[in-house]
């Protein structure tokens, strides 16, 4: 069985018919028709089970999933858990905020010397005035609570349940910046009416590549697992699968994969 993440575009959700989509999702079916040619079962039976990010990795710990095909980013703590597959994508936590944000406030967001007179505010200052939202259960969530805790700054977090409820909380006002990794902010704002309210900044706050999530001590299927995904980021025909959902690579893109797949 196969647990997909239902609400993460690009990478994994529900289509309107109620089937399986996304980035992740097709690595994993490229995954099962190897394993079905492996074993001789051309008429093994794929089922699909939706996992939502507050079930965390529990159905895999259990056994109710074979394959987890989310973007879920690799940590230590994590691995004492379940385990992961190579890495499908160079991902990171980015920040969203609303187009008419302060100057000040994307100033220190994106890194920068401040653009304003330096007199009126701090950096940890603008910060603790602001209030921030994250999906609960996500790694940006453990992030987001380790920064503010180190830098000591008492700002407001207001946990969602979702990236498009994180978004709407943004858009009404309810918080001024909204972390996540920045391929699914981008994804989930693309067809928003309110896109143009709002903006992502370039920076990455972490370097967190996803993988797709399994059981622990399982090397066989690990092993396929990497196999699978080793031989298609190898071949010609993993650029259109990657272009299908974020448009066409950059050298920069082909060589994280080239780096990442692991030789026969």
């Amino acid at each position: 069985m196969l647990g997909y993440r239902p609400d993460v575009r690009p990478f994994s959700f529900a289509e309107q018919s109620g089937g399986p989509a996304g980035y992740s999702v097709s690595l994993c079916q490229k995954i099962a028709e190897e394993i079905r040619a492996e074993l001789n079962l051309s008429d093994l039976e794929i089922e699909w089970v939706p996992v939502t990010v507050g079930e965390g990795f529990d159905p895999v710990v259990q056994g109710k999933v074979d394959l987890l095909c989310g973007p879920d980013a690799v940590t230590l703590e994590r691995r004492k858990t379940v385990s992961f597959s190579i890495p499908i994508y160079p991902s990171g936590v980015a920040a969203m905020l609303r187009a008419d944000a302060p100057p000040a406030l994307r100033d220190v967001l994106e890194g920068r010397p401040p653009s304003g007179p330096i007199w009126r505010a701090s950096p940890a200052h603008i910060l603790e005035e602001q209030t921030f939202s994250v999906v609960a259960g996500t790694s940006a969530e453990t992030w987001l609570s380790e920064r503010l805790k180190y830098f000591q700054i008492p700002a407001e977090v207001v946990p969602v349940e979702s990236f498009e409820a994180g978004v709407r909380g943004l858009l009404e006002g309810a918080t001024d910046v909204f972390f996540g990794p920045r391929p699914i902010l981008v994804e989930t704002t693309a067809e928003i009416e309110e896109k143009d309210s709002l903006m992502i900044l370039q920076r990455f706050f972490t370097h967190e590549p996803v993988a797709l999530t399994l059981a622990r001590n399982d090397d066989d299927f690990r092993l396929s697992v990497d196999r699978s995904l080793s031989r298609h980021f190898r071949s010609s025909e993993f650029q259109d699968t990657y272009a299908k959902w974020f448009g066409a690579p950059d050298e920069a893109v082909l060589t994280f994969f080239l780096q990442s797949a692991l030789p026969d």
